[in-house]
């Protein structure tokens, strides 16, 4: 008895779906030739209170009925999420990526170092020879873990140079820029030791701009400490050669020289140099060769045409920010495998 009380009642109810379609039908036809027929109409202004309202109830009906459609908003983004799963939630672009932290942070500082006196002792500078250990060296580091955008402008570089010189020509080139460095270097070495330059450095016009391009520096480096020294972090196990620690208007710093064809008036044109700095203080603070602590740099860039050198001091809150990043570039090399212990 109820079998066949359900069949009479979808029985019943198959007229009613046949109207409803019938009239969506003739809804849509109708529509679609009055589309037809308005196209060919030059357009007219049609008064709102001129509408018939009996001849378009079935229009009327049809919107309004919107809300007890199947295809409600809500409906569709159920069956979406049953179909698709739900929605994942992505990252803005726009967001940066959190900070990387270093697994085996070191202190710049050195606390066994803390009582020790920073006055400036009377003396010859040290000058420690730089033993070939089995240790990373500063240099390699920051060219091993170069960033990408970095080592993709240095290597366009490279190309159109080697385009404009020849592969021989570039050769040339980068030897000669070697060699500048080299005598700069020596050069610098000699003016702070002796204070004074002897006559073939003065004449050598490969040095002689970069010479007048620091003078202005140099008359605020006083106590010099260190002159092309060795220096190692014996917890961390790397190494390097720093050029100079002195003070510079009164403050105790690890200075770098530096030479460039271009101006590099702030301190973010000087790519991994302030990285190097703080490597060199690191190291200094923790190698046993010497009874002081540095906490400031100095990173000088001087010219070959003479013109002023830009002289970018290191604070010691800006030195903590480097050295941070270069825990992570030291960190980046030994996850490499290079061989170092």
């Amino acid at each position: 008895m109820m079998s066949f009380l359900c069949i009479n009642r979808k029985c019943w109810r198959i007229p009613m779906l046949l109207r409803g379609m019938l009239n969506q039908e003739g809804f849509r036809f109708r529509s679609l030739a009055a589309s037809c027929s308005l196209y060919g109409k030059k357009k007219t202004t049609i008064r709102y209170e001129n509408i018939d309202q009996e001849k378009y109830r079935d229009l009327i009906n049809y919107l309004t009925s919107y809300k007890d459609s199947s295809q409600r908003p809500e409906l569709v983004f159920e069956e979406d999420n049953m179909l698709n799963g739900p929605e994942r939630k992505y990252k803005n672009s726009d967001q940066e990526d959190e900070p990387k932290v270093c697994r085996n942070w070191s202190p710049l500082m050195n606390p066994n170092k803390s009582s020790l006196p920073q006055e400036t002792v009377p003396g010859p500078p040290l000058q420690i020879s730089l033993q070939r250990k089995n240790l990373a060296s500063v240099t390699a580091v920051l060219q091993q873990t170069m960033p990408v955008e970095q080592a993709f402008y240095l290597e366009k570089w490279k190309q159109r140079m080697i385009l404009e010189l020849g592969i021989e020509g570039f050769a040339e080139y980068t030897k000669n820029i070697f060699q500048q460095g080299k005598l700069f270097h020596a050069a610098m070495e000699t003016l702070l030791l002796a204070e004074e330059i002897s006559v073939e450095q003065e004449e050598d016009t490969n040095v002689s701009g970069y010479i007048r391009s620091v003078q202005h520096v140099l008359q605020h480096v006083t106590g010099v400490r260190v002159l092309e020294s060795a220096v190692q972090h014996e917890t961390l196990h790397y190494q390097g050669l720093v050029d100079c620690v002195a003070e510079y208007r009164g403050k105790l710093c690890a200075i770098e020289w530096k030479t460039s064809g271009k101006a590099k008036p702030f301190l973010r044109n000087t790519f991994d140099n302030p990285l190097q700095v703080a490597a060199y203080i690191g190291a200094i603070n923790h190698d046993a060769n010497y009874n002081f602590q540095v906490d400031c740099g100095l990173l000088v860039v001087a010219y070959k045409d003479g013109s002023p050198a830009h002289a970018h001091y290191i604070d010691s809150e800006l030195c903590c920010q480097y050295w941070n990043k270069w825990l992570l570039r030291l960190e980046e090399y030994k996850e490499k495998d290079f061989g170092i212990v």
